[in-house]
């Protein structure tokens, strides 16, 4: 498996994997402007795409995994580890955030098994299922933003 930078051609194929996964395409807008500004990154396993990442760098200047998205048939192979671990390589800031639902147990475990701990936790964004916010330090980084 390898992580690549998606490209403007990759976009039917990642918004089908998030549609598999939330029954919409209601995200396309966000998809396509986070490829069009080198902000998503495709997870290929056996030569297809299994997965994807979004992120950006304007939570308090740091970077923030915004999504993960792993097709079901490829789901607990480490395909979203391995892009966390892409990211921690490669994150244009010394501090990364993530977050994700309390009734999220598998995504838990998946930010745990990578070294990120808990750092709080915001109520009222999904009702009755509050996020979890998830931190990694990755050392010195060159500030240089996209």
């Amino acid at each position: 498996m390898k992580v690549i930078e998606a490209r403007k051609k990759d976009i039917e194929q990642i918004i089908e994997i998030d549609k598999e996964i939330i029954g919409t395409d209601r995200r396309k807008k966000e998809i396509g402007q986070a490829i069009e500004q080198n902000r998503c990154l495709l997870v290929i396993h056996e030569g297809i795409i299994a997965g994807f990442l979004l992120y950006h760098t304007h939570f308090f200047e740091c970077t923030f995994v915004s999504l993960i998205m792993i097709k079901p048939s490829h789901q607990k192979m480490g395909l979203a580890s391995t892009l966390l671990s892409h990211m921690t390589e490669f994150s244009k800031t010394e501090k990364l955030f993530s977050s994700t639902n309390q009734s999220n147990l598998a995504m838990q475990k998946v930010f745990e098994a990578n070294a990120f701990i808990k750092s709080g936790m915001v109520e009222n964004l999904d009702e009755g299922d509050p996020e979890f916010i998830y931190f990694k330090r990755i050392g010195e980084r060159n500030k240089w933003y996209t």
